[in-house]
């Protein structure tokens, strides 16, 4: 699980130092999503989130990923400077674009 991710931010040109899983209960979500806490190339923090569900991924799903992103900072206290999300279920073009304007990457598959 943890080397596909790897090999497909690769792809995309993206290259971790670290990246280290985090259960989303540690920071009291339910939600079924991979949670991954990286360290790039210049130093910085970055969040990658991959999530596959049936049903679409509406704007509601998306504000739950920002808010995500905020548990997740106070968790590791420290500022996250890049965010990825990996979206593996049919993607409403309005949450795709609050995550855009929010500062995400967003691929959907």
């Amino acid at each position: 699980m943890m080397k596909q991710l790897v090999e497909y931010l690769q792809q995309k040109g993206i290259i971790f130092k670290s990246l280290k899983p985090i259960a989303p209960k540690e920071i009291g979500s339910r939600k079924k999503v991979g949670l991954y806490v990286g360290v790039d190339l210049k130093g910085y923090y970055a969040l990658v989130i991959e999530l596959e569900k049936k049903s679409r991924f509406l704007q509601k799903d998306a504000k739950e990923m920002i808010d995500l992103h905020q548990r997740v900072q106070k968790y590791i206290d420290a500022t996250i400077k890049s965010r990825y999300i990996i979206i593996k279920a049919p993607l409403c073009s309005k949450a795709k674009a609050l995550l855009i304007e929010d500062g995400w990457r967003v691929f959907d598959e």
